[in-house]
């Protein structure tokens, strides 16, 4: 077995060796962040090192005051010996996986992890490591993710035709990561679009991180008696039960989720549409990846980690452990729980 370069503690993970966490729980002297959902960043740490790419969306999620300290993809820095550097995540912008390196053991935590391609944030990484700590969000054979251009032309129908039959078109996507992805995916001549006030800040801040993205205009600007029927609008999943519904008329709802491959959730949530589209790995690609590292020992954390930890050790002869969280559930910023988003009002934008 690798030496324990990292280890649980009530914080999260610590590495002793240098004295930081990797995604606290709480707040630390110096935390080493992932990415920015509110399951991985929290506030209130007196150091953080972050991506240098997603540095407008820590400072949107941890205040402007944060003590951030920004590393481009690859770079290195030495943290009281050990030498730590941050890898492409794939998952939403800024995403990190972290390399550690310490008297020649090479760790490595993915936080969370896709492999598709994204227009919106940088590709995933294959870091080769001796450990890999590895998400399972979705870490059931069950799921696959259909193409991304697949699921696109899914909601372009959708919206055409909803148009057609004089409904507004409503997609509930996460604030930070799943929304952008739609918006620069989706064809945007079909109509106007129009965001929720948490998702426009998110935009706006991709925007100035230049990411390419169509035009679009927080729902708050739209003038008195607007007709919503031409238009697609982007709101986060907690909107869906909010006074704030009440001014589109006659609206299809619709949900971009991993969630949404699970028969019966859709009709759970009273959605009329649900687009199986996820920013986590689904099994295979949990497994190309794990393969990838070339890691003898993989820690097994959020979600599904017995199935996929079970599946390592007996099928591939790994040395897998289940990695216990305080969100240890299949949630996260895929949580139909709706936890890693910004607040539903529009006052916030």
């Amino acid at each position: 077995m690798a030496n324990t370069l990292v280890y649980q503690t009530d914080s999260g993970l610590y590495c002793e060796a240098g004295d930081f966490y990797i995604d606290p729980w709480r707040p630390v002297a110096r935390a080493v962040v992932t990415h920015p959902h509110s399951d991985h960043a929290h506030i209130g740490s007196q150091h953080y090192l972050v991506s240098e790419s997603g540095e407008r969306i820590y400072r949107a999620r941890l205040g402007c005051d944060a003590n951030l300290q920004t590393l481009p993809y690859g770079q290195s820095v030495n943290l009281n010996g050990v030498k730590v550097s941050l890898h492409s995540a794939g998952h939403i912008l800024g995403s990190a996986q972290v390399r550690l390196e310490h008297k020649g053991e090479v760790w490595v935590a993915s936080g969370d992890y896709k492999l598709r391609p994204d227009p919106t944030c940088a590709e995933f990484e294959p870091v080769r490591c001796h450990s890999f700590i590895t998400e399972a969000t979705f870490g059931l054979p069950i799921y696959h993710w259909p193409a991304p251009e697949t699921v696109f032309a899914e909601i372009n129908d959708w919206w055409r035709a909803n148009r057609s039959a004089g409904r507004a078109s409503m997609v509930f996507a996460y604030a930070a990561g799943k929304a952008q992805r739609i918006l620069a995916g989706i064809d945007s001549s079909i109509g106007p679009i129009y965001t929720h006030g948490a998702v426009e800040k998110m935009v706006s801040e991709y925007r100035a991180s230049c990411v390419a993205l169509p035009p679009t205009k927080p729902v708050f600007e739209a003038p008195d008696k607007f007709d919503w029927s031409q238009a697609l609008i982007v709101a986060p999943p907690s909107a869906q039960d909010s006074p704030w519904m009440k001014r589109f008329g006659k609206v299809s709802m619709a949900f971009a989720s991993g969630w949404m491959s699970i028969r019966g959730t859709r009709r759970r949530r009273a959605l009329d549409r649900g687009f199986v589209m996820s920013d986590h790995a689904d099994w295979e690609e949990l497994l190309t990846a794990i393969k990838a590292t070339e890691a003898n020992q993989v820690w097994v954390t959020h979600g599904y980690t017995a199935v996929l930890a079970r599946h390592l050790r007996e099928d591939l002869g790994l040395d897998a452990r289940e990695l216990k969280t305080l969100y240890q559930g299949e949630g996260g910023s895929e949580s139909p729980t709706d936890s890693s988003d910004e607040p539903t009002t529009e006052a916030t934008a």
